[in-house]
């Protein structure tokens, strides 16, 4: 995520939560989360290339705890053209390779055997880290805010992978299953009636969240077979969406917006018995309370029964607008309402991680019973206005 601030110029995680990436006007760095920690800085107005002045960083993204980085120029004066993807090898400290567009890169993603480049109007997929052949590319809706969500479970080598992306029409998703060997497949899912604001997968590509430009809601789908399974309200009022994030179990979604709160929302879908166990101890605690009907009891193949509030009129849903159905967050941390954040879960059971573009780290736990306002365990001020940046 990108942010005006003189300073720091993009926050990001890594694909399993235990990194930061953080690009700055004079190069990048990355922090270990648990405990958090910086790992190590560049600093590249001279170190990169030579020559130019320019050493802002726009775009991190780390390929999980590797040496190897996808980074791309930004901020006010950019260490390269913001058209160029540049392979950074931390080992080697230098470039070990480039992708040139025509246009501006808006997003990059990486998994361990590919990389994703977002353009405004295209996405190119490419074979990673190999020979960086093109193997997939796809066309969007005008895609300034380069939304796109790669799986990253994948094993090495076997090559099958979800991505997701903006269609070709207003509120639509487009799915790819890559598959090395079977070929791909594409499946279109009508999301929205408005323009998308943020998209999230599990690690396994197997659900998808999706918001709009309204901010209201979010929607929980099956990448399958295209079916919606879940329906999230954030509130009533209109609010930008920074981003979604799914717990490793797919147990929780979290999200962060222009709102200054961070939610989250109790999922319908779980990987573990003991998870399973977790839920029903959660419904047996929520029902023994007569609360006036805040939690929505509904049960599915897999035995949940959902923890999220809802309204004291769900049990007319299809008859009232969803308004009255969809269900609300279960758990709640506030910040500041300037700061755009970007959500993760932590190594810890039912702790999430908050990172700042002004540059703050959070972590906040929930109880997973109760929910409510979470505790604020951590707060760290990472990248300071005024800090001399050749200092560590």
């Amino acid at each position: 995520m990108g942010s005006s601030s003189r300073k720091v110029v993009f926050v990001g995680f890594n694909q399993d939560n235990g990194c930061v990436a953080c690009g700055t006007e004079r190069g990048f760095r990355v922090y270990n989360c648990e405990p958090f920690k910086e790992t190590f800085r560049r600093e590249l107005i001279s170190s990169i290339g030579g020559g130019g002045d320019g050493g802002g960083i726009g775009i991190v993204e780390m390929v999980f705890r590797s040496n190897i980085l996808a980074i791309v120029g930004g901020g006010s004066n950019p260490r390269y053209p913001p058209n160029k993807v540049i392979i950074w090898d931390d080992h080697q400290g230098r470039c070990i390779g480039e992708l040139s567009f025509r246009a501006q890169v808006r997003a990059v993603r990486v998994s361990r055997d590919k990389i994703v480049v977002v353009l405004e109007h295209k996405i190119f997929v490419y074979d990673f880290p190999a020979d960086l052949k093109l193997i997939h590319q796809m066309e969007t809706i005008p895609n300034a805010k380069g939304l796109v969500a790669l799986s990253s479970s994948t094993s090495p080598g076997n090559g099958n992978s979800v991505l997701v992306c903006p269609g070709l029409h207003r509120g639509e998703v487009r799915v790819e299953h890559l598959s090395a060997d079977k070929g791909n497949k594409t499946n279109v899912i009508a999301a929205h009636d408005s323009h998308l604001a943020c998209l999230a997968l599990t690690s396994d590509g197997h659900r998808l969240a999706t918001s709009s430009d309204k901010g209201t809601l979010v929607r929980i789908f099956n990448t399958l077979d295209g079916t919606r399974l879940q329906e999230l309200r954030r509130g009533a009022d209109r609010a930008q969406i920074y981003s979604l994030a799914f717990s490793p179990n797919a147990q929780w979604l979290s999200l962060s917006s222009d709102k200054g709160t961070v939610h989250v929302f109790g999922l319908r879908t779980f990987a573990s018995q003991d998870d399973r166990e977790d839920a029903a101890h959660l419904a047996y605690n929520q029902l023994s309370k007569d609360d006036n009907n805040r939690g929505i009891f509904d049960s599915d193949s897999s035995g949940f029964l959902s923890s999220n509030p809802g309204s004291s009129l769900s049990f007319l849903k299809g008859v009232l607008p969803s308004y009255f159905s969809s269900e609300w967050s279960f758990a709640q941390f506030h910040l500041p309402e300037e700061i755009r954040a970007v959500v993760a879960f932590g190594a810890q059971k039912n702790t999430v991680l908050i990172l700042g573009t002004d540059g703050s780290f959070y972590k906040c736990s929930f109880d997973p019973l109760h929910g409510g306002e979470m505790v604020q365990q951590e707060f760290i001020k990472f990248v300071r206005p005024y800090e001399d940046e050749t200092q560590l």
